[in-house]
């Protein structure tokens, strides 16, 4: 880049379903915790831009022009204001766009965030919006999200011998990081779930289920039902309310916000066929394209990535894409999973945050909220939660969007 870009400030909201709060509630929280986080302070009116990512508020709201919407709730009106749409990586793209506003030399200071409000809506009425990001011949064959990741799952177990056990690896370790996020929608483990269940069960008299591991609960039906095989409900990420921002300026400025200023160091986005015309089932070559282009421009490779939040909206996405950002060989992300390297003291941990998966995914906050879960632990400020290599330096994002079509890869570093 011509010109180098800095993250002086993040914040977001809870993640959650909130019937008493809107997009505009929660973008403020954002916001306002965003503010907080400045460690020097800053005038809102320093901000140059405004760049939003949002996929579904047109239709679970009813309201569309949301960069206007926003910037006048901010008090940033009559500064320029921008939404993005990608699906499921909207915020990942307004990231990109921000950075690249910067980088050029046009604006210093740019505010960038993302928001969803699902919540309003019926299971049926989400699912069916949400299919909207899949291609014209998937959504004609009613192919929504949960069957299409239950398909690309089927076919990695054929291909690669892994099965439900190594989903129930995934899913486990995302509820153990979950756990110690205040953010978060889900902030239970599967024990503390499992042991809940237990107790409920005896408190009404009713048989007392024989659960003795987390993988007795999870391989229990009744207890977590097939929602398209091989995935189950806790296979899956939630429906989210929640918003996410973050400060960007330029370089030479980051000092005057804040004494820990977080670089980007590299980005890249891709784009991927339909899964009709794709080559394999089993990888997602929109990761892999904007992988390449994001260490090209960071002058690193996956292995000098030390941990990354990655698009885990179904438990098999978060196998697939470690094995397509390169941190594993292809047909092994299972097995490192199985083996602990991707837990908070492993090798190479993955969604310390507890991910989409029990973080929540409210789609178009998604992109922002990852980097900000890897701006705080390369800050060492994610309490509990924080990984115990106290030598952090470089982590990356990974947000897709659809059923592949569109990938955006981040990579941050303290320097």
């Amino acid at each position: 880049m011509g010109r180098n870009v800095a993250i002086a400030g993040a914040g977001m909201s809870d993640f959650g379903m909130f019937s008493d709060r809107d997009s505009k509630n929660l973008f403020v929280d954002a916001f306002e915790e965003m503010r907080g986080s400045v460690d020097k302070g800053f005038d809102a009116n320093a901000i140059d831009a405004l760049y939003v990512g949002n996929f579904t508020n047109d239709l679970f709201v009813k309201q569309s022009h949301w960069g206007a919407v926003l910037a006048d709730a901010l008090g940033l009106i009559p500064k320029p204001a921008t939404r993005t749409e990608g699906a499921c990586a909207s915020s990942a793209l307004a990231f990109r766009e921000a950075v690249f506003a910067i980088a050029s030399g046009f604006y210093d200071v740019v505010l960038v965030g993302g928001f969803e409000d699902m919540s309003k809506r019926t299971t049926e009425e989400v699912t069916e919006g949400l299919a909207l990001a899949s291609s014209p011949y998937e959504g004609a064959a009613g192919f929504t999200f949960p069957g299409v990741f239950g398909a690309m799952a089927t076919a990695y177990f054929e291909r690669y011998g892994a099965t439900r056990e190594h989903l129930m690896d995934v899913t486990i370790k995302s509820h153990d990081n979950a756990r110690f996020n205040p953010k978060a929608q889900h902030q239970r483990s599967i024990r503390q779930i499992m042991e809940s269940r237990r107790k409920r069960a005896q408190a009404k008299g009713g048989p007392v289920p024989a659960w003795e591991t987390e993988k007795d609960f999870l391989a229990d039906a009744q207890a977590n039902p097939p929602i398209a095989w091989p995935m189950h409900l806790f296979d899956c990420s939630p429906i989210s309310d929640g918003a996410a921002c973050m400060l960007l300026v330029a370089e030479e400025l980051a000092t005057s916000f804040t004494d820990t200023p977080i670089h980007v160091r590299g980005i890249g986005q891709g784009s991927g066929r339909a899964l009709h015309a794709a080559d394999e089932l089993t990888s997602f070559e929109a990761t892999r394209a904007a992988a390449q282009e994001a260490y090209q421009m960071a002058g690193v490779d996956a292995g000098d990535i030390q941990f990354a939040e990655v698009h885990d909206c179904f438990s098999i996405a978060e196998i697939m894409h470690t094995e397509d950002l390169g941190f594993f060989a292809a047909g092994t992300g299972h097995k490192a999973a199985a083996e602990g390297l991707t837990r908070r003291d492993g090798s190479k941990p993955i969604n310390t945050s507890g991910g989409l998966k029990c973080k929540g995914h409210p789609v178009g906050a998604t992109g922002v909220a990852q980097m900000i879960e890897v701006w705080h632990q390369l800050r060492q400020t994610a309490g509990e939660r924080q990984i115990p290599n106290r030598n952090l330096q470089i982590g990356a994002t990974q947000s897709i969007g659809g059923t592949g079509g569109t990938c955006a890869v981040t990579i941050l570093e303290r320097r």
